[in-house]
């Protein structure tokens, strides 16, 4: 299709790899028909979503619909999947409210807008490769642990309470015990009854969204029965939110496009003017950088889970420079931080999704809801997006594969999966990864250094014809830091082996160390000399393609009478035994 192809030839080679794919294989009206029922079906899913999750990161509802507006096109089309949906994800609100609550809209925008330019960076250093080593307990501890932070932030709503949000989460629950005599029956209702439906409907039906069908009549039963029966108040979006459009005060959210704006004119904490400087930037750094790796370590599990879903692959630094972009270019139209969202791309790929164009028609879609329906949005209750995001959080937890892992996973594994959970309930998901991935560092080398070991006279062991005086030692599994200290230790005592009078050679059989690092080499090295100073000849032998190539660079070269290096037993065997008979080498064999 190279007039398809034409329009993409400015665009660097990194960017839209998924457009690209499918183009490459055909796109015709079968295809645009099956992207635009399953935009359809994903924007009904995506509109109530989106707004719900603003509002749940202490923002107005539609500068979630910003979000999966802007974000929606711009990594479908500059993205490295085909059928990824990106927009406002659960996962961020955890991280987006400490901010709102210190900095205010203006820092939530200037810390998504830094936090895009971080990911271009790790997309355009090719770091999309790396994410898959941040070890899957880590993942699933802070991924349940922010399921239960957003599942407690609803209750407010849910059950009508009122009390002033707190940062800490140990002291939510203190205010919503000493605010439970303001438990409102009528948003209870409206909630209880949202979240029955959620639950119920898609066991019974299926082809439309349980949400549209949940939201709507919920919406449709608080206007009726605020109408009908005496005393029934609710909050809804309208109560709760307005906008200022032409001069005039609109309840809920404005019936407008996402129009450019200038993030750092935007109100700060406290509706206070917000001013750039370097001291908000340097503020704004860490919450920012945060945001960029949630944001990376989501979208690309998402579009590990789209490929298993699709049987297409995709380009991981693709997708990394194409979020970076979007989070750039959404704040400058009043989106908040956007991510791959999982369970909207799983919902479009069930839904007959077969490219990009899907998800920009999901975007379209919100869009022009946005501007069309504005005004019955605003009765919308608040408590029915609180039983919406109850399910979210429901289905975020895993709580079954959560239970799976601590019964079957070894007791370092379920460790780190419940550091990961408490500290991000109690704390913040900040210090619980980066607590969750030391932790899980440290125990990667305890099991390193567990695999690695040397065999001490290995040759007695396999019964060898050895010359006498020499000795043969195998050292075995990687030489990392934490494992190499542990595996060289070995040669402490060698030093007092060598009889008098008689010529010791030393074997080291490297064959079965398949890597090196720095801290393995000195530990080499440092081996390497006690015994040479202790009159042995030390052999090298069997050294793979990487540690040879350590070894040379680190300027370990043959010493005659000191030190050789053979390229197999064999020929270690043939050196050793030359140098037990006291036999002069001839010049082109290294003694």
């Amino acid at each position: 299709m190279p007039r398809y192809l034409d329009v993409l030839t400015g665009v660097p080679s990194t960017l839209a790899y998924g457009l690209r794919e499918k183009l490459k294989e055909g796109y015709g009206g079968g295809d645009f028909r099956a992207d635009l029922m399953a935009g359809l079906v994903v924007g009904v899913v995506a509109l109530p979503l989106s707004m719900a999750l603003a509002i749940a990161s202490g923002v107005a509802p539609q500068h979630g619909l910003y979000t999966a507006i802007i974000a929606g096109v711009v990594c479908a089309l500059l993205g490295g999947t085909r059928c990824q949906v990106t927009g406002p994800t659960a996962a961020f609100v955890v991280i987006l409210v400490p901010i709102v609550v210190k900095f205010g809209l203006g820092g939530l925008l200037v810390a998504g807008l830094m936090a895009g330019v971080i990911l271009i960076a790790m997309g355009a250093l090719k770091l999309g490769n790396l994410i898959q080593y941040i070890p899957h307990p880590v993942t699933t501890g802070f991924t349940a642990g922010i399921a239960v932070v957003i599942g407690t932030i609803q209750l407010k709503d849910f059950f009508g309470l009122s009390f002033s949000a707190p940062e800490s989460y140990v002291e939510r629950w203190r205010l919503m015990f000493h605010a439970r005599g303001t438990v409102s029956g009528w948003e209870l209702g409206v909630g209880v009854v949202t979240l029955a439906m959620l639950l119920v409907i898609p066991r019974l039906q299926k082809r439309v969204p349980a949400p549209l069908i949940a939201l709507v009549l919920a919406s449709v039963g608080a206007a009726a029965a605020a109408h009908f029966i005496p005393g029934f108040h609710v909050a809804t979006i309208g109560s709760r939110f307005s906008s200022l459009v032409s001069g005039h005060v609109v309840p809920g959210i404005p019936p407008l496009p996402p129009l450019p704006l200038n993030p750092f004119a935007m109100p700060g904490a406290g509706g206070a003017p917000m001013h750039f400087s370097f001291t908000l930037v340097q503020a704004l750094l860490g919450p920012a950088f945060v945001i960029a790796m949630l944001g990376a370590i989501e979208s690309l599990l998402a579009a590990v889970v789209s490929d298993g879903m699709s049987g297409t692959r995709h380009d991981p630094n693709a997708e990394l420079m194409a979020l970076g972009i979007a989070n750039v270019v959404c704040p400058l139209f009043g989106g908040i931080a956007a991510t791959g969202a999982l369970a909207r791309t799983a919902t479009n790929i069930r839904a007959g999704a077969r490219s990009p164009f899907a998800a920009v028609i999901h975007s379209v879609f919100v869009l022009l809801c946005t501007v069309a329906l504005a005004p019955l949005v605003a009765y919308l209750p608040m408590a029915a997006l609180a039983a919406l995001l109850l399910t979210v959080a429901r289905n975020m937890a895993e709580a079954r594969h959560f239970i799976h892992i601590l019964r079957v996973a070894p007791r370092s594994d379920a460790l780190v999966l419940l550091t990961c959970f408490s500290l991000t309930v109690v704390f913040d998901m900040v210090i619980a990864v980066s607590v969750g991935v030391v932790l899980a560092a440290l125990l990667f080398m305890r099991r390193m250094a567990e695999l690695s070991e040397t065999k001490l006279d290995v040759g007695t062991m396999q019964r060898l014809d050895l010359p006498p005086g020499v000795k043969l030692y195998e050292i075995a599994g990687p030489l990392f830091f934490g494992a190499a200290q542990r595996a060289m230790s070995a040669f402490d005592n060698i030093s007092g082996t060598k009889d008098a009078g008689q010529p010791q050679a030393v074997i080291l059989f490297l064959g079965q160390v398949p890597a090196i690092d720095a801290t393995g080499l000195v530990a080499l090295e440092t081996s390497i000399d006690k015994l040479k100073r202790s009159g042995n000849k030390v052999i090298l032998a069997g050294m793979r393609p990487q540690v040879a190539e350590v070894v040379a660079r680190a300027g370990i070269a043959p010493e005659r009478g000191h030190l050789a290096i053979a390229p197999d037993l064999d020929a270690a065997l043939s050196l050793a035994m030359i140098h037990s008979l006291r036999v002069v080498p001839s010049a082109n064999v290294p003694a």
